[in-house]
């Protein structure tokens, strides 16, 4: 069974395992750039808009040069309003720029510009999920998926297999632990296995994984 398992989670990966991250062109690594840009991403994911438009504005931050809280925060608001238009990311956009600015002012203020610090603060997952519902407009849903792609490079926090991706588990036949889950992958496949046990509990076309 444990074999079988393992070729279940290798299928997850390499057909539905591409994170967010991934997707937004954000190489993660444990390096205060990038963490900040994973925050934005999580942010962005976190509005009532499709996650391709969220990634897509993502994208348009990061080619505007606001890849640090330093410079989001020193960006006009009239800048960070226009960078999320680039990215279609319309709807929300005004309210979103007043958030990337104070997102960013909180990360200076209270970690020094660096998320590291946070993750340091906290003494466990939960704490750190807690840290990041402290940033304006990330909630529960957006602060799992942070905790979620960043167990790659932060072990501290690994493994975090949260309801939606246990669901996904469930559905594939997996353990509905995240143990045993951890135990199916390398440490850098982490988040692609949460990530594709996500995208298998919301869409129920991924029908040739099921078991029986």
């Amino acid at each position: 069974m444990a074999h079988a398992h393992r070729d279940i989670a290798a299928e997850v990966v390499g057909t539905y395992g591409e994170t967010f991250a991934e997707q937004a062109r954000i190489t993660l690594k444990d390096t205060p750039s990038p963490l900040f840009r994973l925050l934005v991403l999580a942010m962005l994911l976190s509005t009532r808009i499709s996650a391709d438009i969220a990634v897509a504005a993502a994208r348009e931050l990061s080619s505007a040069g606001y890849r640090t809280p330093q410079k989001m925060g020193a960006a006009s608001w009239q800048h960070r309003v226009d960078a999320l238009g680039r990215g279609h990311y319309r709807r929300y956009d005004e309210s979103t720029a007043t958030r990337l600015g104070d997102a960013a002012t909180l990360v200076i203020d209270e970690y020094g510009g660096d998320l590291r610090r946070l993750r340091d603060a906290a003494r466990d997952a939960d704490e750190v999920l807690e840290r990041l519902q402290e940033f304006p407009g990330i909630g529960p849903t957006g602060a799992a998926i942070f905790v979620r792609e960043v167990q790659g490079v932060w072990p501290q926090v690994a493994p975090f297999f949260d309801e939606k991706t246990l669901d996904g588990a469930e559905r594939v036949g997996l353990p509905r632990s995240p143990e045993r889950l951890a135990e199916l992958v390398d440490t850098p496949d982490l988040p692609r296995l949460a990530a594709g046990l996500v995208r298998i509990a919301l869409d129920r076309s991924h029908r040739h994984l099921l078991r029986d």
